[in-house]
């Protein structure tokens, strides 16, 4: 289980360290002044948030290998569902705290002459770090429990560690308990 839960870090990680640069972009163009950057950030968004998790880890598993002849590796596929997984939805939480910053304090840069980067790096930005910092802990809450999710491609994380165990040591109940544990003690630093 312990080895297990270093997957399921590294999943966390690599959804994070792959999919909020996305997520950066995705909010960046929803709330552009080019109209298609907007509609083409707004589509990827509703597919992204409208299909589940498990459907994207199916995509990239087993519909990689109809659709373009390629066997995609375990590791791979996860990876790839997870990082559009948090890039739409750290894309509209990130957008959200964004356009929550009141027009005026736009214009109040402008007035001191600040450029549109310089504006966003020294005056919206933080604004909007500290308006949309609960909803991404609460997001990366649900991403380290949704991890579990990539058993069923057959990668061994937490959760399928938990079910391998189960299965060889007829202890269900002790065993789901432990891993229900692990889970308990990821989350509840975020959580508060």
């Amino acid at each position: 289980l312990v080895s297990a839960l270093q997957w399921t870090v590294a999943l966390v990680l690599l959804a994070l360290v792959s999919g909020a640069p996305l997520g950066l972009g995705l909010a960046t163009m929803r709330i552009s002044r080019f109209a298609p950057l907007r509609w083409l950030a707004a589509g990827l968004v509703l597919i992204i948030q409208g299909v589940p998790l498990l459907g994207l880890l199916f995509f990239f598993y087993f519909g990689m290998p109809v659709f373009l002849g390629v066997e995609v590796p375990a590791l791979a596929a996860v990876g790839m569902a997870y990082m559009l997984y948090t890039a739409g939805f750290l894309g509209e939480i990130w957008r959200g705290g964004i356009q929550a910053v009141k027009q005026a304090q736009w214009e109040a840069g402008a007035c001191l002459g600040l450029t549109v980067w310089q504006q966003f790096r020294h005056i919206i930005g933080p604004q909007a770090l500290r308006l949309s910092l609960p909803p991404t802990v609460g997001f990366l809450v649900q991403l380290i429990k949704g991890t579990s999710l990539a058993s069923i491609v057959g990668f061994v994380e937490l959760a399928r560690a938990g079910q391998v165990t189960s299965a060889a040591t007829f202890q269900r109940l002790l065993t789901y308990g432990v891993v229900a544990a692990i889970y308990f003690a990821l989350c509840l630093p975020l959580t508060l």
